[in-house]
């Protein structure tokens, strides 16, 4: 099974639908299936106690509720990330961090609903996700056993056999440490969940390292996603855990080459062994 690899732009555009522009060609360009980004309606996600909080912004002070504003696309800045994602060949999706984000995505041809790991308890959203049809991509970052079975109850369809492989959802193993060390990936979770939850299961990596990621895929993982950025000093939350250029080039060459080498498990004397069989046997 090929892996479908997401490079998740989320906020990393700034706010800039040039910059976007930019991460859809290098995604498209180095080879990845789908972008991703972050929607939120942020008079609902922000909480009140942190509405009025003045930041520090590249457009000056300003209060944290009116920067989320400034990073979040219209519906026409929307429209036009769909017509350019088609125009490239990429498919593209966001990540709804509230009912009316979701609603918003789902008037796009997106194949896929991506909750994050912020909102894996978030049991209402989930549900909601779910009865819109589309397949659910869920993230398990920072989360326990328990909340990962109850969020995977909602996803499941009622009165399902629990040990039927489902297709209409899948778990991505994550640490949600910006940027998240190497002792804390823990990437053998990713055959437990595939074990646990008899589900298509991924990776979405927030580490340096681009070899984890590659490591992921060998242990199963059958999407990856892995945040993107022109350049990690760029002012934002979420560039420094995210891959430059030339390392998602890396990256999804590295993965691309693993299924090559991978095979399928059967011993046999390859076509390139045929010659050396016969010079050194006779």
């Amino acid at each position: 099974m090929k892996t479908y690899i997401i490079a998740e732009i989320g906020i990393n555009h700034n706010g800039d639908m040039s910059l976007a522009k930019k991460l859809i060609d290098i995604a498209a360009a180095a080879g990845c299936n789908a972008v991703k980004f972050q929607k939120r309606n942020p008079d609902v996600c922000v909480p009140e106690h942190q509405k009025n909080v003045m930041r520090e912004t590249p457009w000056g002070k300003m209060t944290y509720l009116e920067y989320k504003y400034k990073v979040e696309f219209s519906k026409e800045q929307y429209n036009e990330i769909d017509r350019y994602c088609k125009e490239k060949g990429i498919e593209w999706s966001a990540s709804p961090w509230d009912l009316d984000s979701l609603d918003f995505i789902l008037q796009y041809d997106s194949p896929f609903i991506k909750i994050p790991s912020a909102h894996l308890t978030n049991l209402e959203l989930l549900k909601a996700a779910k009865e819109s049809g589309r397949k659910v991509i869920l993230s398990t970052g920072m989360s326990t056993s328990e909340e990962i079975d109850d969020a995977v109850k909602i996803l499941r369809e009622h009165g399902e056999e629990l040990g039927k492989f489902n297709k209409n959802f899948a778990l991505l193993h994550c640490n949600s440490t910006y940027p998240a060390p190497l002792e804390e990936l823990n990437l053998k979770c990713i055959q437990t969940l595939k074990r646990d939850y008899k589900c298509e299961v991924g990776y979405s990596g927030h580490e340096f390292r681009l070899g984890t990621t590659v490591a992921a895929v060998y242990l199963g993982a059958t999407i990856v996603e892995r945040h993107i950025t022109l350049d990690r000093t760029m002012w934002g939350t979420d560039h420094m855990a995210s891959v430059e250029p030339q390392g998602l080039i890396k990256l999804v060459r590295g993965i691309r080459e693993l299924e090559i080498a991978l095979g399928d498990g059967v011993v046999s004397v390859t076509p390139g062994e045929e010659q050396v069989r016969k010079k050194l046997r006779g």
